[in-house]
This record gives C-alpha cells, sequence and structure tokens, in this order.
C-alpha cells in the first residue's frame, strides 16, 4: 500500500506525487473517476496537466473511493478550493485515525470564508484535526516538475505534523520551512492570486514597472492588514507564502492568475477567460470571499474590491484603475 496518497490530478497535485515518487516515496495520486485513473496509467504521465513527465515506477493512479485512504499515513488534497469540502467529506471515513492530512490548495470558501484547513476540520474526524497542515509558497507546478529549485512552507498547530510533512517534502532542489503560523500562511497563498490578476492587467496594459511595483506593494499591504485582523503573524506575510508567493505570481507567464489579467486587459470577459482556461484561476473567487470577509471585518481591502468588481460586477477596467489612482491621499502606513 502507497505511503501517501494524492488527491487531485491538476497540475500540481500530479507534480506533488512526480516529487514524491522521484524520491522513492510510495504514491497513489488519486482520479475523481476510473475512466480518468484508466487513461493517466495507459499514458504513463498527465499528458494534459503535466505532459512531457513520465510517472516513476512508485507513483501508482487510481480511483477516489478505492481503498489506498485506508492505509495511508499521509493524504495531501490538491483539488481547486470550491470542491476541497466534498472531497474532505468523501474521504473523511476511509481515513487512518493516525493519517496527517494536508492542504495544498491555495483559496478560500466563497460562501463561508473560511481557509482550506478550516473547511478539513469542519469534515474530518476529530483524531484528525489538530494535524492538519497547509502547504503553501512560490509554488509554480511546472517549474517544479521540471527540477527547478524551488521552496516553500508547511504550517499546522501540531510542530509534530508539520515537520513529519517538512521530512517527507524535502529534497535538494525543494527546500521545505515549516511555520507554526497557519492562518498568515493561508491567507498569503490565497490572497496573492487577486493582486496578482491585477499584475496581468498591469502589464496587459503596458503600465510599466513603476505602476506594477506600486500596485504589488499595496497589493501586499491589504493581503497583510486581513491576515493580521485574522490572527496572523505579520512577518510571515513578508515570506515565502506571502512576499515570495505574490513575486511568482506576479511575473511569470506560468501563472493562472496572471494570465487572467493579461486577458481581461486584452477585453476578453471574465466568463470568455475562464471557458479557455484548462486550470482554475482561484483569485477569480477567492476574491468575492476576500471582499465579504474583509466588510465583515472591518478591514480596507481596495484592490480586491475593485478586482472583485471587474471580475463579477462587469466594472470597466479603466474605471477601476481610475478609482484607485483617485483615492484620497493617505499616509503608506495605514
Amino acid at each position: 500500500m502507497a505511503d501517501v496518497v494524492v488527491i487531485g490530478t491538476g497540475s500540481w497535485g500530479t507534480t506533488l506525487a512526480l516529487l514524491l515518487a522521484r524520491k522513492g516515496t510510495s504514491v497513489v495520486l488519486l482520479a475523481r473517476t476510473e475512466a480518468e485513473a484508466g487513461q493517466l496509467r495507459q499514458d504513463a504521465e498527465n499528458k494534459r496537466f503535466v505532459p512531457g513527465h513520465q510517472f516513476p515506477a512508485r507513483l501508482n493512479v487510481d480511483a477516489l473511493g478505492k481503498n489506498p485512504l485506508l492505509e495511508a499515513r499521509i493524504v495531501l488534497i490538491a483539488v481547486p478550493s470550491p470542491r476541497l469540502r466534498e472531497n474532505a467529506k468523501s474521504i473523511a471515513p476511509h481515513l487512518k485515525r493516525s493519517a496527517i492530512v494536508v492542504s495544498a490548495t491555495k483559496g478560500l470558501e466563497t460562501e463561508t470564508g473560511k481557509r482550506m484547513s478550516q473547511v478539513l476540520a469542519d469534515e474530518l474526524p476529530l483524531a484528525l484535526r489538530s494535524g492538519i497542515c497547509a502547504l503553501s509558497g512560490p509554488n509554480l507546478a511546472m517549474e517544479i516538475a521540471a527540477d527547478m529549485p524551488s521552496s516553500t512552507v508547511v504550517a499546522s498547530q501540531s510542530e509534530e505534523a508539520a515537520k513529519a510533512i517538512q521530512g517527507l517534502l524535502n529534497t535538494p532542489r525543494f527546500r521545505v520551512y515549516t511555520s507554526e503560523d497557519i492562518v498568515g500562511v493561508e491567507f498569503g497563498g490565497a490572497l496573492k492570486n487577486i493582486i496578482a490578476i491585477g499584475a496581468g492587467v498591469c502589464d496587459g496594459l503596458s503600465l510599466g514597472n513603476n505602476a506594477k511595483a506600486a500596485f504589488l506593494t499595496r497589493g501586499l499591504a491589504e493581503i497583510t492588514r486581513l491576515s493580521v485582523a485574522a490572527g496572523a503573524d505579520p512577518l510571515t506575510l513578508s515570506g515565502l507564502s506571502g512576499m515570495g508567493d505574490l513575486i511568482a505570481t506576479s511575473y511569470s507567464g506560468l501563472s493562472r492568475n496572471h494570465y487572467v489579467g493579461e486577458q481581461l486587459a486584452a477585453g476578453k470577459s471574465p466568463r470568455q477567460i475562464r471557458g479557455s482556461m484548462k486550470n482554475v484561476a482561484e483569485g477569480v473567487e477567492t476574491s468575492a470571499a476576500a471582499v465579504k470577509l474583509a466588510a465583515s471585518m472591518g478591514v480596507e481591502m481596495p484592490i480586491a474590491q475593485v478586482t472583485y468588481e471587474v471580475l463579477h460586477k462587469g466594472l470597466p477596467l479603466e474605471q477601476a484603475i481610475a478609482g484607485l489612482l483617485g483615492r484620497a491621499p493617505a499616509p503608506e502606513q495605514t
């Protein structure tokens, strides 16, 4: 049986499975259906999301609902945030009571504003909740699949659980740090996707480096405000899961959220953009959750607000940009 089960056959889930199997760990990648699992086994690679990377011998593929969960000591969940709760519900009855469950999903639940570890805590058995971990950082899947150097952070209330996942994932090319600040690590990973959409707009409209630098800096200020209001350590947001992830996602051509912003700048509608993508751009739905959460907590997030209005309310980009630039001057540290 597998030491580790990875749930989610998108680019990130597949990349994590590849990383583990290359390291010599026995891992099962769980697909949603037997038909999908069969195709992945036949191809011995994920041609849709991670093409050109053959599955190592220690990477096996099965369908969700099958028995690998019963024996796995570690379960990594890398599914889009809107589907995390249903996946957690489906696997909960089949988990060992000593298993460590890791969220590798960056987002907020739209209806509740909950972080992914909170969603897991809602659905998993009580015995597993204290060891829930969150994985986040500047982790563009295709670079990691290609064995390019990268770093990440695993956070948990349980130092023992975080260190176990650190040891599991750490390689000479993938450096893993630990953190006790699961709130800050998760908010950094989720909220940076909103800012990355605006960074894509900056590039798509050729607004220049000054504008993009200012936008990212003020975006990080917003991320930090909401995170700290929710109980995070502000220093976490200057680290890998905050600033680091923001930089990678806002500059890379591999970034889904940056792509959304570029396409908005090209005149495409949010519906057209999402229909053209194989992967989910988490920032689109996270913008709605963040705006709702910020309002409930009395936190000002003007960038998140206009991003939400562009994506969900039809606000023209020109008005969004003018609105941000036209705000009353204020001290920087506000």
